[in-house]
């Protein structure tokens, strides 16, 4: 158990943004299509296993101060850190061999996130602002991989809504933090996050809410996907965006909870519902003709 929650599987679910390309490209229901970004989803699931373990060995002193991440298993002393550095030794070299298997623009995208984020572990993090973007690139560099991955073209659109998007979610995870440690006098851990005010993080918070909102709309109706999808039926998705983004807000905002981006996503009923029902609306929209097929309707 102690091994698994140093791998943090729950953190996976961001690899889910390499699945975007392969749905807005109409490649949903090809087997190869499928199977190749399912390939990509579990080699940066792994990498990201990698990265966290990383940065677990390097902050495992400022855990042991923070109020929640003190029982992870390297700040605890269930888990080593020389066990720890043989577990990514052994991620790494299982990446390496499933590396093989897909393009090198793949393999390059990859490298520069394992990079990036290996900088963001030893010294990037402690950059006000800077590491709200580094976590929020993160995010744009699975869905490139995503792309190349199955070796199709990304809308400039979506790359900048996936921009908006990462950045939202990058910063309300560091406002939770902020909230968790800001009255804790004795807290001496993560020095940037002195630095921020929760006033400074909600402006940004809204500023970041209105352009995944406005660049999401925009790429709805672009020339380019009313022309690869055949419709302009895809604008009235956005009706889930923005029920989404207030529906987040509110939870962070008017409860005042601290919990991160991802827990809340995944033990939000109201969230859940309603991300099911955007995923299921943009595929019945994409595939239309497919279905109709299907269901052999004339």
């Amino acid at each position: 158990m102690a091994v698994l929650r140093l791998l943090r599987p729950q953190q996976w679910l961001k690899n889910f943004f390499i699945f975007a390309p392969l749905i807005f490209s109409r490649h949903l229901f090809e087997e190869g299509y499928f199977w190749t970004s399912s390939l990509a989803f579990l080699i940066f699931s792994l990498l990201s296993s990698t990265v966290y373990i990383i940065n677990d060995i390097a902050d495992r002193e400022a855990d042991r101060m923070h109020p929640v991440k003190r029982n992870r298993p390297i700040a605890t002393g269930k888990i080593s850190i020389a066990q720890a550095a043989g577990i990514s030794v052994v991620l790494l070299a299982i990446v390496g061999v499933l590396l093989s298997q897909l393009n090198p623009k793949f393999l390059f995208v990859a490298a520069i996130y394992f990079v990036l984020n290996i900088g963001y572990s030893f010294f990037l993090k402690h950059v006000i602002l800077v590491d709200v973007f580094i976590v929020a690139a993160g995010f744009m560099l699975r869905v490139l991989a995503g792309a190349f991955a199955i070796e199709v073209q990304v809308s400039e659109w979506l790359v900048l809504c996936t921009l908006f998007v990462s950045l939202f979610l990058s910063i309300s995870k560091r406002r939770g933090e902020l909230l968790l440690v800001r009255n804790l006098e004795s807290y001496q851990g993560r020095a940037v996050l002195r630095e921020y005010e929760v006033e400074f993080m909600d402006q940004m918070m809204t500023i970041a809410a209105a352009g995944m909102a406005i660049s999401y709309a925009l790429y709805t109706v672009a020339e380019r996907t009313v022309s690869v999808f055949g419709t302009a039926n895809l604008i009235f998705t956005t009706v889930f965006v923005l029920f989404g983004i207030f529906r987040y807000l509110y939870i962070v905002r008017v409860r005042k909870t601290d919990d991160n981006p991802t827990h809340l996503l995944v033990t939000d009923p109201v969230m859940i519902v309603n991300v099911a029902a955007w995923f299921a609306v943009c595929v019945v929209i994409i595939y239309f003709n497919e279905i109709r097929a299907w269901l052999g309707v004339q």
